[in-house]
């Protein structure tokens, strides 16, 4: 526990102070945006393989932009959210009956690419589409919810994690991203924007439900962490068949999860920026004036 806690500090200090530094020098060049993110965020894996905007979980955050020109500009994202999932509402069928939350912090540097000039006096526009794509350093924490109490599972090592026959070691809670994705910005008068934004997040772990490999062996893991974290490994036996008898374990070795793939995540939503001002000629704000 004491190490996911370190992990997550550092991650969360790594994203604040590169967002101060990343800030600082565009603020004194006039062309930055500072703004709110707020909207939704989901996930596919294990507990949910293919359904967009399943159990969607609330997001929000903050932003800030520097426009290189009125057609590229980068971006700092720092955005609080959840993710979940379930085998009973977004995995039907699937005698597994795991679920899970986990709550993810990130911070993105991304590059944006506007399809139109905004921003600019000559040619200007007041809408844009835009793609951008970048990367993500983000912390998670999965959880679950068992007889009326919230678990955290990391900890546990539901797989078998530490033990003779498992994994060597516990998931790290802090990974990398690969966010790419699609918006549509609006300026409204000389220094606000609004928009809508929609990006997906490839992750480089497969741990964002706790679900990854194998089932362990169930009553060594009984044996050796007690009869919660058995029951949390697989909770198949909460089901029952045809006859009203409960599901039995898994077998050790039986499929637990898809060591094939790791986890996605999305975060959607609208943004609010406010523009500091600018000087630059190919970012003119300024309205300009008619001749007489």
């Amino acid at each position: 526990m004491k190490i996911s806690v370190i992990h997550k500090c550092k991650a969360l200090l790594l994203g604040a102070f590169l967002l101060v530094g990343f800030s600082l020098t565009p603020l004194q060049a006039q062309r930055s945006e500072i703004g709110l993110f707020g909207g939704g965020g989901f996930y596919l894996g294990e507990l949910n393989p293919t359904h967009l905007f399943a159990a969607t979980q609330p997001a929000g955050g903050l932003i800030y932009r520097y426009n290189l020109t009125p057609r590229w500009a980068l971006k700092a994202d720092f955005i609080f959210g959840r993710v979940a999932g379930s085998d009973a509402l977004t995995n039907k069928g699937y005698e597994r009956n795991l679920s899970f939350y986990a709550p993810i912090t990130e911070f993105s540097v991304e590059a944006e690419l506007n399809f139109f000039n905004l921003y600019n006096s000559t040619g200007k526009n007041r809408f844009t589409p835009y793609i951008f794509a970048g990367v993500t350093l983000f912390s998670f924490n999965p959880k679950t919810e068992y007889n009326g109490t919230i678990y955290e599972l990391q900890s546990f090592g539901t797989e078998g994690q530490g033990l003779e026959g498992g994994p060597a070691k516990n998931y790290s809670l802090t990974s990398f991203a690969i966010p790419f994705g699609i918006g549509l910005r609006a300026t409204i008068g000389r220094y606000f924007s609004i928009g809508a934004e929609w990006g997906i997040r490839y992750t480089f772990t497969d741990y964002l439900d706790d679900v990854h490999g194998v089932y362990y062996d169930n009553d060594l893991l009984r044996e050796n962490r007690g009869d919660l974290i058995a029951n949390l490994a697989d909770r198949s036996p909460e089901l029952t068949d045809d006859q009203g008898q409960a599901l039995p374990y898994h077998q050790a070795g039986e499929q637990r999860g898809n060591t094939t793939t790791t986890d996605i995540y999305s975060f959607f939503g609208l943004t609010f920026t406010v523009r500091f001002g600018n000087e630059d000629k190919t970012c003119d704000l300024r309205v300009p004036r008619k001749r007489r």
